[in-house]
């Protein structure tokens, strides 16, 4: 060891206890690092990691008991997604995530089933009750709500958000055949 080193050692041994639990000493000498911990910090150090893969705590999921449920029904698809009261997603599925594909992800049938993924997908986090916002005009608007109630989701209110048009944009010409 260093000169410098053991003169600090000797002026840790010195000091009063109290201010040595406080202090932690590193001296880097030609590359070499050196480490000095006083005696109170060795005992609250923590241990080494092992190694391999480290523990992960686990999520806990915060209970929501009243939401929204968003359902978009386009003509190519239905998206749903459920969200607390402050607009937070819960859990969302679409057609296409169910497995469908092509002209089958606006039917009836496929809305019903993306309702009961996303009603598998909230039970996590108590949801009971909903309030319905449906956007758009595809197939799988009516089936969608009728199914919420089948899956266990309590339907408060139901409210239609679909973007109407005050004569807004001019309509394309007519087609002539």
């Amino acid at each position: 060891m260093t000169d410098d080193v053991k003169e600090m050692k000797s002026e840790e041994e010195k000091k009063p206890k109290a201010e040595a639990k406080t202090e932690k000493v590193t001296v880097s000498v030609l590359g070499s690092e050196t480490s000095s911990e006083s005696e109170g910090d060795k005992e609250k150090a923590e241990p080494k990691a092992k190694k391999g893969k480290a523990k992960r705590k686990g999520k806990v999921a915060r209970q929501v008991s009243h939401g929204k449920a968003y359902v978009q029904a386009t003509y190519n698809n239905t998206i749903i997604t459920i969200t607390d009261l402050n607009g937070n997603a819960i859990a969302w599925a679409s057609a296409g995530s169910v497995g469908f594909k092509g002209p089958k992800k606006s039917t009836p049938y496929a809305a019903s089933l993306v309702v009961k993924r996303v009603a598998e997908k909230s039970e996590a986090y108590g949801l009971k009750e909903v309030n319905v916002y449906i956007s758009g005009v595809g197939q799988g608007r009516d089936s969608a709500v009728r199914s919420m109630n089948a899956n266990g989701l309590t339907v408060l209110s139901i409210r239609d958000v679909t973007p109407i048009p005050h004569n807004g944009c001019r309509k394309p010409r007519t087609r002539r055949v």
